[in-house]
């Protein structure tokens, strides 16, 4: 409660909630028009021919919808697939790109980048980290979504308090789960995103199909929650794809689409009587919900009557009793906006830079640790190290084997990390979206908890491999030697995981980063001086571009120095210098190939980060014209 009373203190432009709250429920209260919303986007077909030349062809996916929603009222927007129904919930949202015509405000007020703090947004999946517990799950969301003027105890206090109106307090020490690892129930699952967005009190909130994938029990639990929401004074819209009669009946209001054409817009306890009126009655008792979705299919009681011909005439009814209503009650409503509303020019972000870095960071670590040192993963590099070991066994005296090994450890320290670094952001692409769309956080503060975090991870098991082999093998025994192989082998596995994080952001695409990652290192591998000691001129430039090729060239040097000598025949030593395999490669210029080595660790991170912001998960934005 104390908690929630100071995060109410720093808030003053809030009301008390009414009505069936706990303590996390004070908020701004918020009503939500919407008037000729109109959405179009480009056709696949072949652009239409006319006398100045080429027209692309567009399809409309909303036309023209009206609507208004207010303080303690849920509206469902019912439709088939395809109605334009989630279009219509992420336009309202914000979240939609491109541009929209129409006109969508927030008490009065055009949709800005603070109006994030009052909205909360639960999509149709449950994207969460499937390692953290629920208390877990919306403590970290709490650090990054509540005002800084709260503490951590503070914040954990709202966690807590919506874990109890959600009742989620009794698996809170659960984890998440996912397709393969048992975790909490799915309704339980839908319950821990609708609590993550409750944590900021939001005025209004969107859902995406809440009960989707849900027994009709959860269901019922679910919508009956969001309706002890809105009786508080919140303002709450879903889309619903096909509710059983006892949920049809407790939404307030409905929106029903077809084709991005409304249908309907009104009381949920009137919509049977405004079809029966227009001539379209169920002949045997029905769902409502199921008799609407199938008018909006076009299937009327007259079999006989033909799809199209039944969607026209509703459209034209909706165009005749109810469009014009709605609108003289948008315009009055325009009338009578309250200058209170107005933004009082908030900061951006609610935490700093270095608040959302801590934060990310520990998140992070304690997801990816599971995967970072999974049994299978640890089994791999452990019976990796041993093998080369064996066959490797004390090669001291023997050049070649011993430039082979040095070779492995380089292979080794480019292939490993690359190909864990590209499934990064494909795999968090739907959360990075989902929590950049709210305003979580920057992406550099996130960019750099991931890097930071990984570093620790990646490296532990490329040294145990490295320390293994290098003793086994019967290397230098010298400590510097040690460290000048094992230094610049970690530098290499930084190198070759900012590689794969870059090939992960610009192409997200795992299965096309994938192929790229294998031909790109296979390249470099094969240009890196140990199975080609003569480079045609033409392609010999590949090497300069090859982490492989300075990884391998600072191993040779760690283990060999000009003045070194081997047996070369009977009673005969020569230069280890001239050796063929190190001469093609060369002894000396450690200090250029280091350097080549963090410029390229920077600029492929460079990329990566250029990539994240070209895939658009910057930030969700629509623009209305």
């Amino acid at each position: 409660m104390q908690a929630v009373e100071l995060q109410s203190r720093n808030n003053p432009d809030v009301e008390d909630g009414e009505g069936g709250e706990t303590a996390a429920s004070v908020f701004s209260r918020c009503q939500l028009p919407f008037e000729d919303v109109v959405y179009k986007i480009p056709s696949k077909r072949p652009p239409l021919s006319t006398s100045t030349g080429t027209k692309n062809s567009m399809r409309t996916i909303l036309d023209g919808v009206c609507g208004i929603v207010r303080p303690g009222e849920m509206l469902a927007m019912l439709g088939p697939s395809g109605s334009g129904k989630t279009t219509l919930l992420t336009a309202l949202g914000g979240r939609l790109g491109g541009d929209l015509d129409g006109n969508i405000t927030f008490n009065g007020q055009a949709f800005s980048s603070s109006m994030k703090r009052r909205i909360g947004f639960v999509t149709q999946d449950d994207v969460l980290y499937q390692h953290l517990t629920v208390a877990e799950t919306l403590l970290y969301t709490a650090l990054l979504r509540l005002p800084r003027s709260l503490s951590r105890v503070e914040k954990a206090g709202v966690a807590d308090a919506v874990m109890a109106q959600l009742g989620l307090s009794i698996c809170r020490d659960s984890i998440i789960g996912g397709p393969t690892l048992r975790g909490i129930s799915g309704g339980e699952r839908k319950r821990v995103s609708i609590g993550q967005e409750m944590l900021i009190n939001p005025s209004l909130i969107f859902l995406d199909e809440p009960t989707s994938g849900l027994d009709s029990t959860t269901a019922q639990r679910i919508v009956t929650t969001l309706g002890e929401l809105a009786r508080g004074g919140r303002t709450v819209v879903m889309t619903i794809h096909q509710p059983s009669s006892g949920l049809f009946y407790k939404f307030h209001r409905v929106l029903l689409l077809s084709q991005g054409s409304p249908l309907y817009f009104g009381e949920a306890s009137t919509a049977m009587t405004y079809f029966s009126r227009l001539g379209y009655a169920p002949s045997v008792p029905m769902n409502p919900a199921d008799f609407l979705l199938d008018l909006a299919n076009g299937i009327s009681p007259d079999d006989s009557v033909d799809p199209q011909t039944v969607r026209q005439a509703l459209v034209s009814a909706y165009a005749d009793n109810i469009q014009q209503v709605l609108k003289q009650e948008l315009q009055e409503m325009n009338k009578h906006v309250s200058e209170r509303e107005h933004d009082k020019k908030p900061s951006q972000w609610t935490t700093t830079w270095w608040e959302q870095f801590t934060v990310l960071l520990q998140r992070g670590m304690k997801e990816r640790k599971h995967e970072a040192f999974s049994v299978l993963k640890v089994a791999q590099v452990v019976a990796t190290a041993l093998l080369a070991g064996l066959l490797w066994w004390q090669s001291s005296g023997r050049i070649q084997d011993q430039i082979g090994l040095i070779f492995f450890i380089t292979g080794f320290c480019g292939f490993y990390p690359l190909f864990d670094a590209i499934f990064t952001f494909p795999q968090e692409r739907e959360i990075l979206q989902k929590e950049r769309s709210s305003g979580m956080y920057r992406l550099s503060s996130y960019f750099m908890a991931r890097t930071v975090g990984d570093m620790p991870m990646e490296f532990v098991l490329p040294i145990f491999l490295i320390t293994v082999d290098y003793w086994m093998g019967g290397m230098r025994p010298e400590a510097s030697a040690f460290f000048l192989t094992l230094f610049p082998s970690l530098l290499g596995v930084m190198v070759s995981q900012g590689l794969g994080l870059a090939l992960g952001a610009l192409v997200m695409d795992l299965k096309t980063a994938t192929t790229m990652g294998s031909v790109l290192m296979l390249t470099f591998m094969l240009s890196g001086g140990f199975f080609v000691q003569r480079v045609p001129w033409f392609v010999s430039w590949i090497k300069y571009i090859s982490v492989v090729y300075y990884l391998y060239r600072v191993g040779l040097n760690a283990q060999f120095s000009p003045h070194d000598t081997y047996q070369c025949g009977a009673g005969a030593t020569c230069a280890v210098a001239d050796y063929p395999a190190i001469k093609a490669v060369g002894i000396g210029g450690e200090g250029a190939c280091i350097g080549a080595l963090l410029a390229m660790m920077v600029l492929y991170r460079l990329a990566a980060y250029i990539g994240l912001m070209r895939v658009g998960v910057a930030r969700g934005s629509c623009k209305m014209r």
